[in-house]
């Protein structure tokens, strides 16, 4: 296995919340996280039951999802829509750089308040996840990402997530979104683990994609599939190294561990 494969075996860890320890239905994904995050802030201070509420590294993975999205061309006066913001992950350090509107998601109440209080940015958006829709009108965002969100949703909600974003993307716009890759020999890992679950106490659900199935779904939503970045693959050019809570450092360019796709919206008369 390649250094950078087993770099982003570790990055991909820190991605996802661990699950909660007791039984649930794990394809409820608004309870899921409801409970977690009230186990989480049971059992540590508040500010650490915020970070660990979507899967540590808060601030390195917060610089990469940043970098990624600057890389595929999120401009500092555009409108870019986080779906699935969490507690704030991307949008503290976005909170330097867009000038722009925000708008930030989420299906856990508490942690779109922690959000609000962190970035202070009075004129951004932090609205609770209404189901599987975006509350913005059409033709509105210039981008939409998705970190670590179509991971945890049958293929059924990640598609009609991804319908609506389309949605209310501006023709030429982009949606941004990380995925589990069934290729990947580190993702592979985590689906031997779903495995292992089958028939006992299941934990969060993990879905995983092909990139053949992504394109047929590119082609379903009357998107342009642009891209799609390999889990292990140091794309992502960084202004800065990022150093991890583990004391290991990226460099020049990083990988967030997780696969990522680019799909565009047409532009009208193309």
């Amino acid at each position: 296995m390649s250094q950078v494969s087993r770099f982003a075996r570790r990055i991909y860890s820190r991605l996802l919340p661990p699950p909660p320890q007791t039984e649930f239905n794990k394809l409820d994904f608004r309870a899921t996280y409801l409970r977690h995050v009230s186990g989480l802030e049971q059992a540590h201070s508040h500010d650490e039951a915020m970070k660990l509420a979507v899967g540590g590294e808060f601030e390195g993975i917060g610089l990469l999802e940043l970098e990624i999205l600057k890389h595929f061309g999120l401009r500092e006066h555009d409108y870019l829509i986080d779906v699935g913001c969490g507690s704030g992950r991307l949008a503290k350090p976005l909170a330097g750089y867009l000038k722009g509107r925000y708008l930030g998601i989420d299906v856990v109440p508490a942690l779109l308040v922690h959000a609000r209080q962190i970035v202070n940015r009075p004129d951004w958006r932090f609205e609770p996840a209404p189901g599987l829709t975006i509350p913005e009108n059409a033709d509105a965002a210039d981008m939409v990402c998705l970190f670590s969100v179509v991971t945890h949703l049958l293929h059924e909600q990640a598609f009609l997530y991804l319908r609506d974003a389309r949605r209310v993307l501006k023709p030429g716009g982009r949606i941004v979104f990380s995925f589990l890759d069934f290729t990947m020999p580190h993702h592979w890992e985590i689906f031997e683990s779903n495995v292992a679950d089958v028939g006992v106490n299941a934990q969060h659900l993990n879905a995983f994609m092909s990139k053949d199935g992504i394109a047929v779904w590119a082609e379903r939503l009357g998107m342009e599939l642009e891209t799609i970045r390999d889990g292990n693959d140091a794309f992502i050019p960084l202004s800065a190294p990022i150093t991890f809570n583990n004391g290991s450092t990226m460099d020049g360019c990083g990988t967030l561990g997780q696969s990522v796709c680019v799909l565009r919206k047409p532009v009208r008369g193309a």
